[in-house]
This record gives structure tokens, sequence and C-alpha cells, in this order.
């Protein structure tokens, strides 16, 4: 990276870090583009080569908390070597809302701004030194696994908006249990919410299961001749 692109990324850095540190503590509505630029060091008219207003600013940054969250846990599923999609799943939303409950500022700031379009955003975005997304690991792990859903990418906005919003009570308030206590209740709704998105694939073997038995148990006793 050459001189100018580094003080390019420098600038922008600066504004991102401020930018999450005022909405935190004062607010997106109370916090104005003057505020972010003069705290950052930079001139006012430099927010602008990176952002149009505030909104924009704000949604980038949940879109690369987000993404930051999403890579953390995949990297934890691939060091522990979690196997089978459901069991992965449920890890990092475990990750995910351990991660979550250490940073109330972050709970607070993506549970309140979390949206669809911010939330596509995330999952387009590369992946820190990679040229992946996050969206395309979290395909290969469906397909690892042999699974076809239906609208995966739903299915995760499903499952993280749910996360995200009931934990959020117990995560801040221990209301209306703590988060201890709820987590099986989460976890299988989860499972519902897979269950609710899986392709119904026809095979003929579930109108015919006692045909396909005796065919397979007939292998097994007659193998055919090579």
């Amino acid at each position: 990276m050459g001189k100018v692109e580094s003080n390019k990324k420098q600038k922008k850095d600066a504004l991102f870090n401020t930018a999450f540190e005022l909405f935190t503590t004062k607010g997106t509505n109370k916090t104005t583009i003057s505020d972010i630029a003069d705290k950052a060091g930079v001139a006012k008219g430099t927010f602008y080569l990176y952002f149009k207003d505030k909104y924009d600013i704000r949604n980038k940054l949940v879109s690369y908390k987000t993404k930051e969250l999403f890579y953390q846990a995949y990297q934890s599923v691939l060091e522990h070597e979690i196997s089978g999609f459901d069991n992965q799943l449920h890890f990092m939303v475990d990750f995910i809302l351990d991660s979550l409950e250490q940073d109330y500022a972050l709970l607070v700031f993506i549970s309140k701004n979390l949206s669809w379009g911010v939330f596509q955003a995330a999952l387009d975005d590369k992946m820190p030194d990679s040229d992946q997304q996050f969206y395309q690991q979290y395909l290969e792990l469906i397909k690892k696994d042999g699974r076809t859903y239906d609208h995966p990418d739903l299915m995760l906005f499903s499952v993280i908006e749910l996360a995200s919003s009931t934990c959020y009570s117990c995560i801040l308030y221990q209301q209306p249990v703590s988060l201890t206590e709820y987590r099986p209740y989460l976890h299988r709704t989860i499972d519902a919410i897979l269950t609710s998105f899986e392709s119904k694939v026809f095979h003929p073997a579930a109108l015919f299961p006692q045909v396909f038995g005796f065919l397979h148990s007939s292998d097994r006793i007659y193998p055919h001749s090579r």
C-alpha cells in the first residue's frame, strides 16, 4: 500500500472509530458530522469523500461490526473443529452472544440498527485478509454437510435477528430471564427455523421405504458381480 492509500485508510479508520464512539455514547440523533470530523482530526469536507451523511457511516459501521463478528465466529468454528452445519451454526450464535455480552455498547448499536440491507452488505463484504466473503464460507458449510435450504441468506438473517433482539434484554437487564436461562429456548427456536427453511426434496424412498430397504438389504446380502 502506497503512502497516499495509507493516509486515506488512516483517515477513514479514524472517522469510523470516532463515529462508533460518538454513536454509542451520544446517540446517532445527537451526533453531527462536525462532531465526527472534529474528534477524528480531519476536515469536514474529508468526511464527504468517504460517506454521504451520518446515516451512511452508521449503516457501514453496523455492516462492518457485524461482518467482524461473523468472521471471528467462523474462525472459532475452524479452530475448534466443529463439524455438522447445525452444530456450527449454534456454536457461531453462542460465540456472537458471548462477544455481545462482553460489549454492551456493540450490542445496543447492532440491535438498534441492524436491517436487511445492512445485513446483506455484511454478507457481501470480503473477510479480513481474504478474498472470500463470509456468505461464501457459510454456504460452503451447508454444502459440506449435504444440506439444502431455501433462501439461506434469509435463514441466517432470521437466526441473527432473533438472537440479537430476544437476547438484548436478557443481557442488559437480565429480563425476562438471564441469558444463561434463555439460551436453551433460543437454540430450540433456531432448530425450528432451520427445519422451516430446509428444502423439501422428493426422494422415492420416502414413499416406498420398505421396497428401498429391501433393495439395500439385498445389495448387502447378494452383491452384484463385477
